[in-house]
């Protein structure tokens, strides 16, 4: 898109050496983005809500590139990681459109998360996020023309080209990527934050099981490719767009209970669309089943507003209201976290957004 390319009127200033750094949370999508087209756009609006506690530290230095320097050295977790690097340097060629000033710089990037990777909780969202905040912050250090809403709206476009739905994780709380005209000024090439929505949603906790901390068998970006030849592709675009408006209007009324059973029947459609893949695949482990159940009889035996979510991948997310966690803390205690590998429950809720860190 023309407005996030670098105008040629704008003369870079000089750059020197420097260091930036951003913490970018992952996010869990209530309503899922499945099923993609052209250069990352999705087939159907999405609905997220920005996680805390679990995110991605990008640590990007920089300065003038010297005749016989590499373009980019990337390790992750203080390691090479050969398959992550080669992933970057495609993301990079991606947005060399975007950011021409990239030609003459050599960067050293470092990243490192706080839960573990490609398990099916918004890695690569939390990841590509912090790396499009720092290269968009580099922009704005060399050319200085951005607003703090011109700033976000180019992170979340960049992010996007990296990973879909990284785009959402630029913005604190509760965001919407895809065009529906339920959502004013929602797009698909970016993300917009939603900022009107009902205390209750602002308290929500998620206390994320970590069933299987193993890599995923089928990635999700093979998992899109997938959509599109899935018998139900369409009727799935349907059912999001639907979703996706009422939960809009659920944000404002504060409909705890209908949020909660739209966010399990995405999570299950999103499981059976995986299933009815040709090739069929998935990626729920006998203990995700498990952790469901245990959710649903707690829900039905307490009268309680618990209920589940889960990604692209194995690892549930328990999501209900601050002002019940003395009653869930017991019952997440004593019968779901004996199911979790080595005990894991990572503690989140609705998280502030991403923030500078140098």
């Amino acid at each position: 898109m023309n407005d996030f390319l670098i105008p040629a009127s704008n003369p870079p200033a000089k750059i020197k050496p420097g260091h930036i750094a951003w913490r970018s949370p992952s996010n869990i999508a209530i309503v899922k983005y499945w099923g993609k087209y052209g250069q990352q756009f999705p087939a159907n609006p999405s609905l997220s809500m920005t996680l805390e506690n679990a995110y991605t530290e990008t640590h990007l230095f920089y300065k003038p590139r010297a005749a016989n320097d590499e373009a980019i050295n990337y390790t992750f977790d203080n390691q090479k990681n050969r398959a992550f690097e080669a992933r970057i340097q495609l993301v990079f060629k991606s947005w060399k459109e975007y950011f021409p000033f990239l030609d003459t710089i050599h960067l050293d990037i470092h990243s490192k998360n706080s839960f573990p990777h490609s398990t099916g909780i918004a890695s690569s969202a939390s990841s590509m996020s912090a790396l499009a905040l720092c290269v968009v912050a580099l922009e704005q250090l060399i050319y200085k023309r951005f607003t703090d809403k011109e700033f976000f709206q180019k992170a979340s476009f960049m992010a996007r080209l990296a990973s879909g739905s990284a785009c959402r994780s630029v913005f604190p709380c509760f965001s919407v990527w895809g065009k529906t005209d339920h959502v004013e000024g929602s797009h698909d090439a970016y993300a917009i934050p939603l900022e009107r929505f009902h205390p209750i949603f602002a308290s929500l906790l998620d206390d994320i099981i970590i069933v299987s901390s193993d890599e995923k068998a089928v990635s999700s970006s093979a998992g899109h490719v997938l959509m599109n030849d899935h018998p139900f592709a369409e009727s799935r675009y349907t059912q999001a767009r639907r979703h996706t408006e009422e939960l809009n209007q659920i944000l404002k009324s504060g409909d705890l209970d209908r949020f909660g059973e739209i966010a399990e029947m995405e999570a299950m459609t999103l499981h059976a669309l995986m299933m009815c893949s040709q090739p069929s695949y998935t990626l729920m482990l006998p203990n995700t089943l498990t952790v469901i159940n245990k959710v649903r009889d707690f829900r039905r035996d307490t009268k309680l507003p618990v209920y589940f979510s889960l990604d692209a991948g194995p690892n549930p997310h328990i999501l209900y209201p601050s002002d019940i966690n003395a009653e869930v803390e017991g019952f997440i205690l004593n019968e779901i976290k004996p199911l979790a590998e080595e005990g894991k429950v990572l503690k989140d809720h609705c998280g502030k957004g991403p923030f500078q860190l140098s």
